[in-house]
């Protein structure tokens, strides 16, 4: 059996941005999910919270037969950091993409202002704003070091060169000294639709670093 992997979005995205990935891994015989978090995708009619994030990351996880690799972008990859810090025993490693920043200070908070304000003026169900001020509001307070510094899982970052949300990277990578980190030249915040192939290697090698067959649970 192939290690499964569960793969979580960003903020204002769905499950959609990764078909990339998805094609990728599924050609090489790893099951691959990819889900809609709250407010998001399918489930755009629900509001964004960070338990309900944790649930369907924990359905997701829950639904494979061996432990996965847990994939997060940007706000995925805060929601799947703190999922970790709750389940290690349940994961096989985690890659984060894209959140290698404090959720804290001045530009975080005119962000929020700025996104409430949005909100407000198109109103309930007039785009997706609401989700941006959900989020912000969920992960106020949170940490990502707090969590990182505790794990013994396996991790990588991937971060685009121009990703502005590589703000305190290096903080990370003293935080955790196992992290691998790759940086793809070129990329933005979105690296794994802007420079798919890079990301999809990451995401080879990490499988490669883990065992590549795992037993199956009737024979474990």
């Amino acid at each position: 059996m192939r290690r499964p992997i569960v793969l979580v979005h960003g903020t204002r995205t769905s499950a959609e941005i990764w078909h990339a990935q998805v094609a990728a891994l599924r050609h090489r015989g790893h099951p691959t999910h990819a889900i809609d978090l709250p407010g998001h995708g399918s489930r755009s009619d629900e509001r964004f919270t960070l338990e309900g994030a944790l649930a369907a990351i924990d359905e997701a996880v829950d639904a494979c037969p061996v432990p996965p690799l847990l994939v997060g972008l940007s706000l995925g990859g805060y929601v799947s950091l703190a999922y970790a810090g709750q389940h290690e025993d349940k994961l096989a490693g985690v890659v984060l993409a894209g959140c290698s920043t404090e959720i804290k200070g001045k530009p975080v908070s005119l962000y929020r202002r700025a996104s409430t304000h949005v909100a407000r003026w198109l109103g309930r169900g007039q785009g997706t704003w609401h989700v941006v001020t959900d989020m912000l509001d969920a992960l106020a307070g949170y940490s990502p070091l707090r969590d990182l510094r505790r794990l013994l899982l396996p991790v990588w970052v991937v971060n685009g060169q121009r990703d502005p949300l590589r703000l305190d990277e290096r903080r990370f990578l003293r935080a955790q000294p196992r992290v691998r980190l790759t940086v793809v030249p070129g990329a933005g915040h979105d690296v794994n639709s802007e420079a798919p192939a890079a990301f999809n290697r990451v995401l080879l090698d990490a499988l490669h670093e883990l065992p590549a067959q795992v037993p199956s649970p009737a024979y474990a």
